[in-house]
Formats: structure tokens, C-alpha cells, sequence
């Protein structure tokens, strides 16, 4: 008799739906210690490990396939797009959790869809970098924006300093000259040998540097005056901004170590693609875990097909 587990996940709860032959059994589990060996006394009351299908919803997933890794059993976890596209294809929707549960369950029984192959440890170290790479981008993107924010009323024309307002350099400027009155303060040889501490900048680049830094100092019209807080968050969002660019660089600098150990040289037949830069790569390869296991999964799935209408299984 075949059995499918369909598991709807949410944050605190999931749904659980067996489907036993003809007939199903609905409940609702926590995700949490109580509710995981709730689900194993459902699981080990079948002599053959059941089919076991749920949707990837980022963090909240990941607790369930722990767990079912931890006690060994197999499972399936399909993107919530696709799901849904199958569903619509050939499913009734009556959307409650419980359906959903429901038909997970009946989709895996219609469309067969591989297990889940599990990856090594160092892919998933990989992934959640790539993960808190992600997080960190997010950070930088709202603290670009929180800086011009500030600079509004403090010293605008400095985001006229280079081609683009961004970079280790640029924002290392802007904490040290926040408000247009402070580049007026110093003089002209103050300012270059400044600038000639940072990484890259050499006499003749310092010296021009410091030709249009000046020059949109008089430009600019400030709002606010050097002691007032605007300056302070200018200052905060340029460090926070050196911050998450220096934590980015170690994320990256420690993926592409982990990712050198790995057996089958995934890393660099990612960089041998045209266009591929090492940090492009990384997080591809951080995406995709093992391109083996990857490429095996895919033909499996292009090698069955479903005739839904007769119900049976053709192999091309």
C-alpha cells in the first residue's frame, strides 16, 4: 500500500497529510522538539518509509529536513512555484492549509518526483553564506540609502566626488569630510596627504582628488551646521557601509576556500564560463550545491514522463 506524507510548513505549525492508499489522515504538528516526534510516531507506524513531500520555505523548511535527515528518511522538497503550477494543472483548489497538505501528497503521487539528494556538509556551509551574503547585500543597499539621506543635508555635491557614489574610498571620505565645511577647514596639502593614506590613491590622484573635493565643498549649501546630528549619521551610515563591504569580502574570501575543498572541481568549471568572476561562481555553486547530484536529479526528471489521463508512466 503506497503512503504520502504531504507537509504544508509555516513558521510555528505544519500541516501534515498521509495519504494511505485511498484514504487520508490530517493533522497539525509545532516545529519544534514535541511536534518533530509527534511526526516520527506517525512515520515509524508504517513498516516502509513513506513518501515525504513539502514546499522550501527558506528558514522554516530547513528545521524539517533536519530532523528527517537526523532519523533517516528520504523526502521530497519542491520549489512553491512549481508546486503550485502542478496543482493548478490537474488539482481542485479549495485553499486551506490542510488542502494544501492534501495536495502536496496527491501531486507527489501523480508526478513521482525524485527524493531530495543529500548534499555534504561544505555545501551547506556554503549555502548559508551565501545566505548571510544575501542578508548582508540588503544591509548595504538600505545603508547607501540611509547615507544619501544624510548627506542632503549635510554635503550632497560629494556624491559628485567619483563616477559613483560607493566604494571603500568614497565612503572613507565621506567619514572623514561629512559636511562640506570641514574640507573648507583644511587646506590644501592637509588634504592630499590624507588622501594618500588610502588604498590606491597615489600624488597625482590625491591632488585631483582634492581639486574637486574643494570644489564642491563651495558648491554646496548645507542645511544643517558641522555639529549637528545629521553629520553624526553620515559618519555612522559611511562606517557601517566600510563594515558590511569588509564582512562581504570575508563571506566571499572564506566560500571560495571551502568551496576549493571540494572533490569535484565545481568551482572551476563554474570560472571557466565566460563572464564568470570568482564571487559569480561562488555563489552559484553556493545555490546549486553539488553539480553532480544536480545533473543526475534533472535527467531523472526529464527521463519520466506522466500520462495523467491513463495514469501511467512512460520512460523516454
Amino acid at each position: 500500500m503506497q503512503v504520502t506524507f504531504g507537509i504544508d510548513v509555516s513558521k510555528s505549525n505544519s500541516t501534515v497529510c498521509e495519504l494511505i492508499g485511498e484514504s487520508k489522515n490530517e493533522l497539525t504538528i509545532t516545529n519544534n522538539r514535541p511536534g518533530f516526534i509527534q511526526l516520527l510516531n506517525e512515520l515509524t507506524a508504517f513498516s516502509k518509509h513513506p513518501q515525504i513531500i513539502f514546499e522550501a520555505t527558506g528558514v522554516y523548511s530547513r528545521r524539517l529536513q533536519s530532523f528527517l535527515e537526523d532519523y533517516g528518511y528520504d523526502y521530497v522538497i519542491i520549489n512553491p512555484l512549481k508546486a503550485k503550477k502542478e496543482m493548478d494543472m490537474g488539482l481542485r483548489h479549495n485553499k486551506t492549509d490542510k488542502t494544501d497538505a492534501y495536495h502536496l501528497a496527491l501531486i507527489q503521487r501523480l508526478y513521482h518526483h525524485p527524493i531530495n539528494q543529500l548534499q555534504s556538509q561544505t555545501y551547506k556551509q556554503l549555502n548559508s553564506l551565501s545566505r548571510f551574503y544575501n542578508q548582508l547585500t540588503a544591509d548595504l543597499v538600505m545603508a547607501k540609502n540611509r547615507l544619501h539621506q544624510a548627506l542632503q543635508s549635510t554635503f550632497p555635491e560629494i556624491e559628485n566626488l567619483f563616477s559613483a557614489a560607493k566604494g571603500k574610498n568614497y565612503w572613507q571620505i565621506v567619514n572623514h569630510y561629512p559636511h562640506c565645511d570641514l574640507v573648507r577647514k583644511d587646506d590644501k596639502k592637509q588634504i592630499i596627504n590624507w588622501l594618500m593614506k588610502l588604498k590606491g590613491i597615489a600624488f597625482n590622484h590625491a591632488q585631483r582628488t582634492t581639486d574637486k573635493l574643494i570644489e564642491l565643498a563651495h558648491l554646496a549649501y548645507p542645511v544643517v551646521s558641522c555639529s549637528d546630528i545629521e553629520v553624526q549619521q553620515a559618519q555612522y551610515y559611511a562606517r557601517r557601509l566600510l563594515n558590511l563591504s569588509n564582512q562581504r569580502q570575508r563571506i566571499i574570501t572564506k566560500m571560495v576556500k571551502l568551496a576549493k575543498t571540494l572533490p569535484n572541481h565545481d568551482l572551476e568549471n563554474l570560472e571557466s564560463i565566460p563572464g564568470f568572476a570568482q564571487t559569480t561562481a561562488v555563489r552559484v555553486l553556493a545555490e546549486l550545491g553539488d553539480l553532480v547530484i544536480l545533473i543526475k536529479s534533472m535527467l531523472l526528471s526529464e527521463l519520466i514522463q506522466a500520462d495523467i489521463s491513463q495514469e501511467k508512466w512512460t520512460l523516454i
